[in-house]
């Protein structure tokens, strides 16, 4: 962690994605939202079953959108969002984004991704032109969302152990690789290293309780803990073809941390 002064008041943006009002993700999310407010932070939360998010990305997200006409979704996305003429519910999530400093998505993990209707949030709201694409730096480095930070917290139905290095579910920042890697990272998000809360089917009722202590800690740090340490697409490590160049890595490193710059 990098040490520094309490932060000033920042703007938190939080994404929840269960179906249950009185799931232990929507008490994650309260208790989130309820630290940060008596840290001094101003924070809107996106609650997506209670918003009934429309989660299929479609034409109806475009509406000026020719009828009839084959839908190329990059190109449609970006024009929309060039003229201002995304869905209304798309552009308000957007206008979120923008107004925040950090974003932290609370979900439970299911089939080892987030739920569908959080990935239909992604889908539809980072779109071309706006999260990424022409006229913006290129992805994996400061894309079009930085410098603001990311926040996976998940719950598990699993045990911590299943999810080591020798866990039959792999390492848990490998499972996330596509949300810290592929969006946070690639839209010019600081991805931070995860809050996971396992075997949260088997938690007893006092649980929730050390939880709450362990998460108040993460959530003091969320301005000033160091991102998971990625490498920058124009830093030099990487041909015109995006591919790691030969001999960068260090002797040990393997899929995913191939792309974790040294530290030290």
């Amino acid at each position: 962690m990098t040490e520094s002064a309490q932060p000033t008041q920042k703007n938190v943006l939080i994404v929840t994605a269960h179906p249950e009002p009185r799931s232990l993700n929507a008490a994650l999310a309260d208790f989130a939202a309820e630290h940060l407010r008596a840290a001094g932070h101003q924070v809107r939360t996106s609650d997506l079953y209670a918003m009934k998010w429309k989660a299929t990305l479609d034409a109806d997200d475009y509406p000026d959108h020719p009828a009839g006409q084959r839908l190329h979704v990059l190109d449609a996305a970006e024009r929309a969002t060039a003229e201002g003429r995304l869905s209304p519910d798309i552009a308000a999530e957007q206008e979120k984004l923008l107004w925040s400093d950090a974003v932290i998505l609370q979900f439970p993990m299911w089939w080892f991704s987030v739920p569908g209707i959080l990935k239909g949030w992604i889908d539809r709201v980072f779109t071309y032109g706006f999260a990424h694409g022409p006229g913006m730096p290129p992805p994996y480095s400061n894309g079009g969302l930085a410098p603001r930070r990311a926040l996976a917290s998940a719950t598990l139905g699993a045990q911590e152990p299943a999810f080591s290095d020798r866990g039959a579910h792999g390492r848990l920042n490998d499972v996330l690789f596509p949300l810290h890697h592929g969006l946070f990272w690639f839209t010019g998000l600081a991805p931070l290293e995860p809050f996971a809360m396992y075997d949260v089917n088997e938690a007893p009722e006092d649980g929730f309780e050390p939880t709450k202590l362990e998460y108040a800690h993460r959530l003091d740090r969320l301005f000033t803990d160091d991102p998971i340490p990625f490498r920058t697409l124009d830093g030099g490590d990487y041909d015109h073809d995006m591919r790691l160049l030969p001999n960068v890595e260090t002797a040990a490193a393997g899929g995913p941390d191939l792309h974790l710059r040294p530290r030290g």
